[in-house]
């Protein structure tokens, strides 16, 4: 929301509640009955305020909160991302390397998908995966999906696709016609909604984000009032005004008597 906007519903709501205080100032004019009335009014009045004015502020908490994180120096975000084979990864990383604020761009594995795997298909699977390529020293044969994934150290997932379809054409004769790859993006946090929107431009989303920002966006979210309870409380809030504009003046009293005898304390 615009700061001048955020700005004009603060500057209402509290007007609204200059109102409900002036109703409650006028308890020396009306019936005694009628200061129950006038609660009722002041909760509905501050409840109608906070929906109108103060809810569309209160949504926004966690975008202020983000933004504040990434003005913030030295705050860092790590994007993850699952990345199709055709993806043109050198052309990618070089794209994001010319964003001010970018880090590091890391290919950490690659998932094969393959087919609902037999009990000895899985043991095949499980045994051979680790002999086709010396670097596929970490790797995991999900037999449920029938999908291989093979953690990338040091090594290219084009290598690593282009070693395991050589060796699979030879045992299967069949091609390889998909991948999935998965990379890791670090950035600063000041460079997140660029980076964001030039991965969209290329049709990409981060599948997900660990840092300052989504941390702050975590916690803001979750420590947050439902947007009922919130108009609730600001109707309590107006409810409260109201009560103390009904005993204003016993408030004013009470306080110059205590002063007088304050004063006359000193004195003796």
């Amino acid at each position: 929301m615009d700061i001048i906007v955020t700005i004009i519903y603060i500057v209402l709501f509290i007007i609204l509640m200059v109102f409900v205080f002036s109703i409650g100032m006028l308890r020396p004019f009306m019936p005694k009955k009628e200061m129950a009335l006038v609660l009722v009014v002041a909760f509905f009045i501050g409840a109608l305020g906070g929906a109108f004015f103060l809810s569309p502020i209160y949504s926004d908490m966690p975008e202020i909160t983000s933004s504040i994180d990434k003005m913030m120096p030295g705050n860092e975000e790590t994007l993850y991302l699952d990345l199709s084979s055709s993806t043109d990864i050198n052309k990618l990383k070089s794209d994001l390397s010319q964003i001010d604020g970018f880090k590091s761009f890391e290919e950490t594995g690659i998932t094969i998908p393959l087919w609902k795997f037999s009990d000895s298909e899985y043991e095949y699977f499980n045994y051979a995966v680790g002999n086709v390529d010396s670097h596929f020293t970490n790797y995991t044969v999900n037999k449920t999906d029938g999908s291989i994934y093979i953690a990338l150290d040091n090594y290219s997932s084009s290598e690593a696709l282009k070693s395991f379809a050589d060796w699979y054409k030879l045992v299967f004769d069949g091609p390889i016609s998909y991948a999935q790859i998965h990379a890791k993006i670090v950035i600063s946090s000041s460079a997140l909604d660029q980076v964001e929107e030039s991965l969209l431009a290329k049709g990409i989303v981060a599948s997900s984000i660990d840092g300052s920002v989504q941390t702050g966006l975590n916690n803001t979210n979750s420590s947050m009032l439902s947007n009922n309870e919130f108009i609730l409380v600001c109707g309590g809030v107006g409810l409260v005004v109201g009560i103390l504009g009904l005993f204003f003046d016993s408030f004013v009293v009470g306080k110059r008597r205590f002063d007088r005898f304050l004063r006359t304390k000193k004195k003796r």
